[in-house]
């Protein structure tokens, strides 16, 4: 949390806030202050001043570290938010003349950036409850494209690899203890040291596999912005470059863990998901449960040092979060059943934000098998098509093989495809049985008509990755094999053409019975 203030306070070095004072004084500016930077906003430009300290993690004392860092963080941010990030200035003058530009010894550098408008802060929108799902999804497509044209670390660096993860978590524990959290330290400690045996593989695979690249890394509400209608995250984490050079499911847990920790997992999950269904990399998600813990450590970290240098300890607490994450899990597998137009994917979506799961949709996982995004057309780029006997089984194996991944590592798990065939469905059934978790069908059904209208509207919109048309309904509808007897004891059935009670849908799901849930807080 920033602190905005009238005047600098004397906590740091004096010659460097009185540099500070005099500048917003004569830029008749306010100062918004963290615990390594102040920025004096005067309206139109905000002047990015590093502060001349050390601690545990960065030593800004010299001048010309100031100087190379803030070349660094405007190179940095360019790739996100080119039209905030203007240039490096040089402050001349005295700490009590400073003078912007011009000649002369240099004194200070500062980062030109452009000021928003007040309230732009996703952190802001989302206390005054303006902070729209729509948004989310927008940022979560713009990570996952930067995250594709990130550089990636190399063999020969330390980036990503298992025992660099351990050390960096660890420390963040000897950190914390040193503020007096030693019991709660040791409780994640012990989590720790259950999970690093499992995820050592993993965090191995996702490095040689290129998932570790330079990346944000401070991606925390008051790090993203709207900007007019788009929405895109800025301040970068500048000062160590192990901390940006990092698994790209860290950066984006980075957010996720943010808006768990201010009570939000239903927006929690709809960024994630909209992440993985942009990304594809559903095979990252038994790391995840690590990485929201990581990042709540470091929130928790970073409020004990701005307390210790006067700021005011609120906010969400983060430390509670991540005993609360590293004991959590509960497995749950549910698939949807219904023709197109049913509405499984609007249910689906509203199911996992309440919920708080991971859906994996048939749609989607269906274009990504052959090299296409979500709204591509996949008549004029695929010969043959896509929807063949051959590509669906392929699909359906594809959406088996990452729920497995999903539901291994704790997660509730929701599979958003036609099941139309009673195979498919018990397919699914049976990996449930193998993992001993509960399984539910979701049955959406709507008045023929409605699917057809439904059908016809998305069709014209072309903002689905469904390509169904009024000719694959009315075959799905000759063709589909009903719920048996014994699969109608395990599911519930919906008229999406009726109001939705999401959260009874959702209390009815997560109590269903049908196999032991786990409860794997290492993963």
């Amino acid at each position: 949390m920033t602190r905005m203030t009238n005047a600098v306070p004397a906590h740091t070095d004096a010659a460097a806030a009185g540099l500070v004072e005099s500048l917003r004084r004569q830029l008749g500016a306010r100062l918004v202050e963290t615990h390594i930077s102040w920025v004096l906003l005067d309206g139109v430009h905000a002047w990015k001043i590093k502060k001349p300290v050390r601690l545990s993690f960065l030593d800004f004392r010299a001048l010309a570290t100031r100087e190379r860092l803030c070349f660094e963080e405007l190179r940095l941010n360019r790739r996100l938010a080119p039209s905030l990030y203007l240039d490096v200035v040089a402050i001349h003058g005295t700490p009590d003349a400073p003078r912007l530009g011009g000649g002369g010894p240099v004194i200070e550098y500062a980062l030109r950036m452009r000021q928003f408008a007040a309230g732009a802060l996703l952190s802001e929108q989302l206390a005054a409850g303006t902070l729209l799902p729509a948004h989310l999804d927008r940022l979560a497509q713009r990570l996952a494209d930067f995250h594709a044209a990130a550089a990636v670390a190399t063999p020969d660096t330390p980036y990503g690899r298992p025992d660099v993860i351990e050390g960096d978590a660890l420390r963040l524990l000897d950190g914390l203890s040193q503020h007096g959290e030693g019991p709660a330290c040791a409780r994640l400690r012990a989590w720790m040291a259950a999970a690093i045996p499992r995820l050592h593989p993993l965090w191995q695979g996702r490095r040689a596999a290129g998932r570790v690249r330079e990346c944000h890394g401070d991606l925390h509400l008051a790090n993203a912005v709207l900007l007019g209608d788009d929405v895109t995250a800025f301040d970068c984490l500048e000062f160590d470059p192990a901390m940006r050079w990092i698994d790209v499911l860290s950066d984006i847990g980075f957010l996720v863990m943010d808006l768990l920790a201010h009570e939000r997992g239903d927006l929690a999950f709809r960024f994630l998901n909209a992440y993985l269904d942009a990304s594809g990399d559903h095979a990252g998600v038994p790391a995840l449960r690590w990485y929201l813990v990581y990042r709540a450590l470091v929130r928790a970290l970073v409020t004990r040092i701005r307390a210790g240098q006067g700021g005011a300890a609120s906010g969400p607490d983060h430390l509670a979060l991540a005993l609360r994450l590293a004991a959590e899990g509960d497995a749950r597998l549910l698939i949807t059943h219904g023709v197109s137009g049913s509405g499984k994917s609007h249910v689906g979506q509203r199911l996992l934000e309440q919920a708080q799961a991971i859906r994996l949709r048939s749609d989607v996982e269906r274009k990504r098998l052959f090299g296409l995004q979500a709204l591509d057309a996949s008549a004029q780029r695929v010969p043959g098509g896509i929807y063949g006997a051959d590509a669906t089984r392929r699909t359906y194996a594809r959406l088996r093989e990452l729920a497995a991944i999903a539901l291994a590592a704790g997660h509730r798990v929701i599979v958003d495809a036609a099941f139309l065939r009673g195979t498919e469905r018990d397919d699914f059934r049976r990996l449930a049985l193998e993992l001993g978790v509960p399984f539910t069908v979701l049955h959406c059904q709507a008045p023929a008509a409605v699917l057809r209208e439904r059908v016809q509207a998305r069709g014209e919109r072309g903002d689905d990755a469904s390509e169904a048309d009024l000719a694959v309904l009315e075959r799905q509808l000759a063709a589909a094999e009903p719920l048996s007897a014994a699969e109608r004891t395990s599911a519930v059935t919906v008229d999406t053409a009726a109001p939705l009670d999401v959260d009874a849908l959702a209390a009815r799901w997560l109590a269903a019975p049908g196999g032991h849930v786990h409860r794997r807080g290492p993963d």
